[in-house]
């Protein structure tokens, strides 16, 4: 995620994974996700589940809210 907005080359990867799993039926979640740009490009492809510091730093399974 981290070039996305950034690199063509790793765009073009992230979309081709998207649209992969999405012909396969298969849910897709993006890891490191750290900008609100990051996010709206995964939206734009489609793709609304994402996980990172934008959301939040890393803690102990105890500590999640669910």
């Amino acid at each position: 995620m981290r070039d996305v907005l950034t690199d063509a080359n790793d765009a073009a990867i992230a979309r081709t994974v998207i649209a992969l799993a999405r012909s396969l039926v298969l849910g897709v979640v993006v890891e490191g996700v750290e900008t609100e740009g990051q996010r709206a490009f995964l939206a734009e492809c489609g793709c609304g589940l994402d996980q990172g510091y934008l959301l939040g730093p890393p803690v102990p399974a105890e500590q999640l809210r669910l």
